[in-house]
């Protein structure tokens, strides 16, 4: 199947560039809500599944014994902008465990905050892993690690105890397998598994909802999901879509992106997940295809589904930050 053209990029009034996808809405129970495209070609979710994640930190009683609340949760399900306040309590939550930022084996960059990246280097500083966008979540690996009592080094790897954790978690959620034959390698160094953008959009589903869930992952996955939703900031930062897009209706928008164009995202009130990718990768056509179908689900609620609708509309800026177009979603993905 060839995925529709979702996103248009116009410049003027004229269509410059165009973006293909596929977008999945289920509810818990399987049932279809949307499907546009190939729902059922697996896709790597990256890290759009970060809340799924963190299951085990939770469930474990990690998150207890270490007293987070709901900034270091969000910390855990983030791919943050390296913004002194992530850098700070990711730092907080190592160090609860007696630890500090080497331990963490999820490699440095650069903030993408280009503020605290200016920042950093006029003072001289250099990044280090806690400026990664995955440190909070590498924080909760080792957290669990610690709290369980089993050696935290080497954690990343596909054999180690809190990756065979999550890989656990992750299948039992989805429904999906996760195993050596559809695995990879992600940018923070953590195993990575396709699959399909159904199977993404029911397991989110029931993340929100807790159906087909013991009560005990019921409530944990509660407990994480809220957690986003009551500190976006933490989830990305300033500016970020996955945090304007929950600020703009706190409690009732739960996102979060992966890289090359895939975001999960649910609506808790009408119990529905969704899964979505740009075939191309392209950030920019991800988050104008996750508004407009939040935009087209919520739509009983005319004022939020509107400011959505302009989310889904972003200008096209050119260097001296005049608006020279714009990108919006194409006759498919509003149909």
């Amino acid at each position: 199947m060839t995925n529709p053209v979702l996103v248009e990029v116009l410049r003027g009034g004229i269509v410059e560039s165009l973006h293909r996808g596929a977008v999945a809405v289920f509810d818990a129970d399987g049932r279809p809500v949307l499907e546009i495209g190939d729902v059922h070609q697996p896709v790597f979710p990256r890290s759009a599944v970060k809340a799924i994640q963190a299951l085990p930190l939770v469930e474990s009683g990690a998150a207890d014994a270490f007293s987070f609340g709901n900034k270091e949760l969000a910390l855990a399900c983030a791919s943050h902008g390296g913004e002194p306040a992530h850098v700070e309590l990711a730092s907080s939550m190592l160090a609860r465990a007696g630890l500090d930022g080497m331990a963490l084996e999820c490699g440095t960059h650069w903030p993408s905050h280009q503020d605290s990246t200016l920042a950093l280097a006029r003072s001289g500083g250099k990044p280090n892993d806690l400026h990664n966008n995955c440190s909070g979540k590498h924080s909760g690996f080792i957290c669990t690690c610690v709290h369980l009592g089993f050696d935290h080094r080497g954690y990343v790897g596909a054999g180690h105890r809190s990756q065979r954790m999550v890989r656990q978690a992750m299948e039992e959620v989805t429904g999906a397998r996760h195993d050596s034959d559809n695995s990879g390698i992600d940018g923070c160094s953590i195993p990575t598994y396709a699959v399909p953008l159904k199977d993404l959009a029911i397991g989110f589903a029931k993340m929100l909802t807790g159906n087909g869930f013991s009560p005990a992952r019921a409530a944990a996955a509660k407990r994480l999901t809220e957690a986003c939703m009551a500190e976006p900031f933490y989830v990305a930062g300033t500016g970020r879509a996955d945090t304007r897009l929950m600020q703009a209706a706190p409690g009732r928008i739960f996102v979060k992106i992966g890289a090359e164009g895939v975001y999960c995202a649910g609506v808790p009130e009408l119990g529905f997940g969704i899964a979505l990718k740009a075939a191309d990768g392209g950030e920019r056509a991800a988050e104008v295809m996750v508004a407009s179908v939040l935009s087209r689900l919520l739509k009983g609620d005319e004022t939020l589904s509107k400011r959505l609708g302009e989310m889904a509309r972003p200008p096209v800026l050119n260097r001296r930050g005049v608006a020279v177009g714009m990108l919006r979603p194409a006759e498919a993905l509003m149909a």
